[in-house]
């Protein structure tokens, strides 16, 4: 089954929207490393619904409660157990979908996989499974930063108001002075007043996130089926509402010829570099040690607050009007899970990047 991601540094998770709980366990974190609760808390006060007027508006403390794999404040090296849970669930609002696939959500496919369905909030293919990600994308962070590896991602787009300058033009320690998580302050401001006025109309609306990961070594990656990039790729694919990912230039590289895309070598002070970097960190699927940044789009949330039509279990048609909470744009609670989805798959990458090395000795 697919419950469980990563290879060395693995996270399996388990619960649904309106269970008891949500929760995972993490295996392959080495032992010795500090465990900072209150950082891992944040990550997920960042995530959690009910934070802004632009959010959901369910109530959860999502308070992580650890179980195993850490004492005396420091990881054992045994497999890390954890819960979330669920608090201020209102299974009643979405009795009336009992019976009907709801437009572009997973209702239909899961039926058609396992015969029966969680119609609560989507069961487990609800997006608030990603708590868990933020668990394992926090101790992930914790181990990165003795690397020196940082991780960070910000809303660069929401509707069709987008950010004009790449990574760079920006102070990303920003990301957070605003509810959007836009480094741009006028920008941002924008983004808010479209999700508000959506919102409002109950509609949706989609973006990009940006992430850029920063000291990452070169090496890490394989060089076939499992390329840095194609696992960043899987990852961030793998996130609810998520339809498309680009790293480096991306799709805008065809409109460049090769004499201008090339990233060439230089020596700078008996250190290898590029004096560019279109790549995006990443070349023949192994990071080279420059910046590595993606682009990932996220499409407008399925649930309207508005009357659609649709069908019902026995194939007839009926229409439905969604009742609950729920996102207008996922983006601003989406920001912190691209990042703990990177933040796994780099740590994961340099852990069996080491196993390597060391075998190939």
């Amino acid at each position: 089954m697919s419950n469980t991601f990563g290879k060395i540094f693995t996270l399996t998770s388990f619960g649904e929207s309106h269970g008891a709980a949500i929760g995972g366990v993490i295996d392959g974190m080495p032992a010795g490393i500090e465990v900072d609760m209150d950082f891992i808390q944040h990550e997920l006060d960042r995530r959690k619904p009910g934070q802004s007027r632009i959010t959901t508006d369910r109530k959860e403390g999502d308070r992580v409660e650890l179980l195993s794999g850490v004492f005396d404040g420091k990881t054992t090296g045994c497999p890390i157990g954890f819960i979330v849970r669920n608090e201020n669930q209102h299974s009643q609002d979405y009795e009336n979908m009992r019976c009907l696939f709801r437009p572009s959500h997973a209702d239909y496919t899961y039926y058609q996989k396992y015969g029966i369905r969680d119609h609560r909030g989507g069961g487990r293919s609800s997006a608030r499974i990603t708590i868990a990600r933020c668990v394992g994308g926090a101790f992930a962070k914790l181990a990165l930063k003795q690397l020196g590896i940082t991780v960070q991602a910000y809303t660069s787009q929401v509707g069709s108001i987008a950010l004009d300058k790449d990574y760079h033009k920006y102070d990303l320690s920003k990301t957070e002075d605003n509810i959007v998580r836009c480094p741009d302050a006028e920008k941002a401001k924008e983004m808010e007043e479209l999700i508000a006025s959506v919102k409002a109309k109950g509609d949706t609306v989609g973006g990009i996130i940006t992430c850029v990961i920063k000291g990452c070594p070169a090496g890490l990656g394989e060089p076939e089926f499992e390329k840095l990039h194609a696992q960043l790729g899987a990852a961030m694919l793998s996130i609810n509402a998520v339809k498309g990912f680009e790293y480096g230039e991306g799709f805008d590289c065809v409109n460049t010829f090769g004499s201008e895309q090339n990233d060439v070598f230089v020596n700078d002070d008996r250190h290898i570099k590029v004096r560019t970097n279109h790549s995006g960190g990443i070349q023949g699927g192994i990071s080279n040690g420059e910046d590595i940044y993606m682009r990932i789009a996220f499409k407008p949330v399925a649930t309207l607050l508005m009357e659609q039509e649709t069908i019902d279990l026995d194939g007839n048609p009926t229409t439905l009007k969604a009742r609950g909470r729920h996102d207008p744009c996922v983006l601003p609670r989406a920001v912190p899970i691209v990042e703990a989805m990177a933040a796994m798959v780099v740590f994961d990458s340099y852990l069996k990047n080491k196993s390597a090395i060391i075998n190939s000795r």
